[in-house]
């Protein structure tokens, strides 16, 4: 088993996942090897929550170009956590909890 380190790689800050986040869902990138049970289990070990769903999505790279060159984006892996009701993950709360105070 990986480190919990290993396996999420950091969050996913976009206006749809800030979204989510009043349902109770998480945005992760994860390392592209790790399998649902081993993201459920960083999540809740990493974060003191209790996890009820994971669902994985792999990102599929987009064609970019520059000047002549053509190349493309990484690939990379996503997980959407779903956490039991009345849970949140506190990192995120104190950021949205600031923002409004502003």
């Amino acid at each position: 088993m990986n480190s919990v380190y290993n396996v999420i790689i950091r969050p996913v800050i976009t206006e749809r996942a800030y979204d989510m986040m009043e349902q109770g869902k998480y945005t992760f990138e994860v390392a592209r090897t790790a399998p649902k049970e081993e993201i459920r289990d960083a999540v809740e070990k990493l974060f003191n929550v209790h996890v009820v769903s994971v669902h994985t999505i792999n990102v599929k790279p987009k064609n970019k170009r520059v000047r002549y060159a053509v190349g493309q984006t990484r690939r990379w892996k996503k997980a959407i956590v779903k956490l039991a009701e009345g849970e949140q993950i506190e990192i995120f709360a104190n950021n949205s909890k600031d923002e409004d105070a502003e």
